[in-house]
Order: C-alpha cells, then sequence, then structure tokens
C-alpha cells in the first residue's frame, strides 16, 4: 500500500537496488586487483604460460608450413621422373633406352627433359686419396637440360653447353663439394683414372637429392672418357600443370612401349607435399602440454578470488549493507576474474607470437601466427576466467552482509 508525503507525492513501499553501469562493473571489477599487484602478475602467469605454448606451437607449426609450400610453389608440382623398375619376370634390372629423354619429350604437354646416367666410377680430391674412400659420393653423367628441369641454379661458376660438355669438366652438387673440400670452381677433382676441372658448384636442390650427392660429367665426356653406355638410369621432365595427370598415364608406355610394367615413375615433389600436409601432426603433444598449463593457471586464477572473497569480506558485507544486491556481487567478482585472466591472456598472446617470431626469424622462415589462434587462445582464457570465478563469486554473493561485518 503506498502513502503521500507532506507535498503529495506518492512513495513507493520499497527501494530499488541501483543499477551498476559497464564502467562502474569495470570500477568495482578492477578493484581487487590494483590493490594486489603482485598476486596478480603470478596468477596471470600461469595462464600466460598456458597461451604462450599453444599460440608459439601453432605458430612455429605454421610458419614451417609456410616454408614448404614456398618452396613448393618455387620448385613446383609438375616433375616427374622415369627411372628403371625391376622386369616382371625375371626381376632383373632393366635398363632405359638410350632415346628415352628423346622420347619422353615428344609427349604431349612436356615441355622440358633432362637425363642422368650412374657411372660406375670414383671421385676423389686427388689419386693419392684410397679408391674406396668416395665420402659417399656418387658420379653421373649429366644432359644439358637437366639443371633448367630441375629449376636448380649454380651457386658459383657455370652448367654445361655444348662445348665444356665434351671435355673433362665437373658440376658438383653442393653436399659433394663440401665432402670433397671444393669452394670454388677453377679446382679439380679425381675421376677414374684423371682430372676433371671442376667448372660449377650447384645450389641445394631440394627435389633432387641424389643430385646434390653427385659429381655430374657432360654426357658427351662421359661416354668417350668415363666408357658410359649412353643409357639413362633416370629422365627427369616438366609438364604444364594441367597435363601432369596424362604425362605420368603416358609416361612409362612412351619410354619403353613393349614393357611399361619396367618403367617406373615417381613424383619428387610428394615428399614435401606430404611434409607439407603433416607438418602439424606432431604439435599435438606440445597443444596438449599447453593446455595442461592453462589449466593449472586456471586453478591460479580460480585460488586467488577465493583468497580475495576471504580477504574481503568486510568490503563485501558493507556493499550489501549499502543496497548491493547478489547479482552485482556475482559480476563484481565474475568480471574481476575475467580481468586477470585477460590480463594473462594477451601477455600469453604477446610471448607466443615474439616466440614464433624468434623462431622465424633465426630459421629464416616466414613469420605466420594464424589469427584463429590467437582469438582462439584469448577466448579460452575468458572461459577459463568465467569458470575461475563462478565459485567465488557465488560464495561471495551468500555471504551475510551482518555476519561478514561482524567477522571484523
Amino acid at each position: 500500500m503506498s502513502r503521500r508525503d507532506g507535498g503529495g507525492r506518492r512513495r513507493g513501499s520499497g527501494l530499488k537496488a541501483a543499477r551498476l553501469s559497464p564502467r562502474d562493473v569495470l570500477h568495482v571489477g578492477s578493484a581487487g586487483l590494483r590493490s594486489r599487484p603482485v598476486r596478480v602478475v603470478l596468477s596471470a602467469l600461469g595462464i600466460a604460460i598456458g597461451i604462450a605454448t599453444m599460440v608459439a606451437v601453432v605458430g612455429i607449426s605454421s610458419s614451417s608450413k609456410a616454408q614448404l609450400m614456398r618452396e613448393l610453389d618455387s620448385l613446383g608440382t609438375n616433375m616427374l621422373v622415369a627411372s628403371p623398375g625391376e622386369a616382371v619376370f625375371s626381376g632383373e634390372k632393366v635398363t632405359l633406352p638410350r632415346d628415352a629423354a628423346g622420347r619422353v619429350g615428344r609427349v604431349e604437354g612436356v615441355e622440358d627433359v633432362g637425363a642422368t646416367g650412374d657411372l660406375e666410377r670414383s671421385v676423389r680430391r686427388s689419386e693419392k686419396i684410397p679408391k674406396d674412400e668416395t665420402g659417399g659420393i656418387s658420379v653421373k653423367a649429366s644432359t644439358e637440360g637437366l639443371l633448367k628441369v630441375l629449376r636448380g641454379k649454380t651457386g658459383s661458376g657455370s652448367w654445361f653447353n655444348a662445348a665444356n660438355s665434351r671435355y673433362p669438366s665437373v658440376v658438383l652438387g653442393h653436399v659433394a663439394a663440401k665432402r670433397l673440400g671444393i669452394t670454388s670452381p677453377g679446382q679439380q677433382v679425381w675421376i677414374d683414372d684423371r682430372y676433371f676441372t671442376v667448372i660449377g658448384i650447384l645450389d641445394p636442390l631440394p627435389l633432387a637429392p641424389d643430385i646434390e650427392r653427385s659429381a655430374l660429367t657432360g654426357w658427351d665426356a662421359s661416354r668417350k672418357l668415363l666408357g658410359f653406355d649412353g643409357h639413362p638410369t633416370s629422365v627427369y621432365e616438366r609438364s604444364t600443370d594441367a597435363s601432369v595427370g596424362s604425362v605420368r598415364k603416358l609416361l612409362a608406355a612412351s619410354i619403353d612401349p613393349e614393357n611399361p610394367r619396367n618403367v617406373q615413375v615417381t613424383d619428387p615433389s610428394s615428399a614435401l607435399q606430404a611434409k607439407a600436409a603433416t607438418e602439424g601432426a606432431f604439435s599435438t603433444l606440445l597443444l596438449g602440454l599447453g593446455g595442461i598449463a592453462l589449466l593449472v593457471g586456471g586453478v591460479g586464477v580460480a585460488n586467488t578470488m577465493i583468497i580475495s572473497v576471504l580477504e574481503r569480506r568486510y568490503e563485501i558485507g558493507l556493499r550489501r549493507s549499502l543496497g548491493a544486491t547478489r547479482g552485482q556481487i556475482r559480476v563484481q567478482f565474475v568480471t574481476e576474474s575475467l580481468m586477470l585472466s585477460g590480463l594473462g591472456g594477451m601477455a600469453g598472446v604477446a610471448l607466443g607470437a615474439a616466440a614464433t617470431a624468434a623462431y622465424a626469424v633465426s630459421g629464416g622462415l616466414p613469420w605466420v601466427v594464424p589469427p584463429w589462434a590467437m582469438a582462439g587462445g584469448f577466448g579460452a582464457t575468458l572461459a577459463i576466467g568465467t569458470v575461475a570465478g563462478l565459485y567465488p563469486a557465488v560464495r561471495a554473493a551468500r555471504l551475510s552482509p551482518t555476519l561478514a561485518l561482524h567477522a571484523v
């Protein structure tokens, strides 16, 4: 039942609690953080470590994958290699025809062709080194078109041409050059029973690791000086991207129409593609460890909030006696928990991004941190902050104002 005051105005029979604006909620929620900065830093550190671990794992994996994809884009996925397989019935090693490279070049869609032939010869720094100490370096005959097919480059010196491929000259893969101690063109190496002059040293060839560990001699010089029989061991070809599938189907039959099963066709880029596809497979364990660290940080936040409630009973009782509702008390402590977790989350995202940048710079990789990783990591901290703050908030809201003030 309402009453009228002396001025004739109607008075309500009860009082309504004042509403808190978002600004007021942030102010009361941050009060506990401002009063205990050391505890806030230590509690947020657990959250930051967990998020930093998760962001760094995703970022490092993404950076490595981006580097692989960059290599694939530059090297291309349109190269195939044909090599001798096993004879279907006898099981013996077969040989490719001498004109295998020419046959491949006539296949529709093929743009460039190159070939190598294995030589049963050893390469050494000088004739005084024992013949069996080859350092794992093989000797191969090479056509002039090989480097173009591989999209390779000479780090120093030059590649074979119509003139120098007829004479005792050699091009070394970068691994072979290191093992032989060759640092620049013009030096000589001992092959079979004579010296060959190094005319070039190749840059790394990710699609042809066997070439990196080889000493390459000209096709004509190999036949004339090293007894090469002219049968290629590997035929490399580049086709248009649209015709890779059709070329792969025709390659074996074009090289050996009578027995196409004796020709093995491989895709050197498949290894890099598989590596790029599985780049994040081994990150699962580290992500799990980051998740555990994040949960431990959440437990730390919950513990901090519970202690905060116990220490601030007088404040809670005073606010309740002045008209604050239980809902407002709950909102205050949930907001405080969210702000505490949010600070740790922002610090963790920054630390994870910085760790990824340091790894990328040191390894020469592109710096890639997926936006979903940063947003997801920060969102996870807010979720954990909400969960961690619920129980302390409910406990604080249930405190009796009389008992809270009396306890002080």
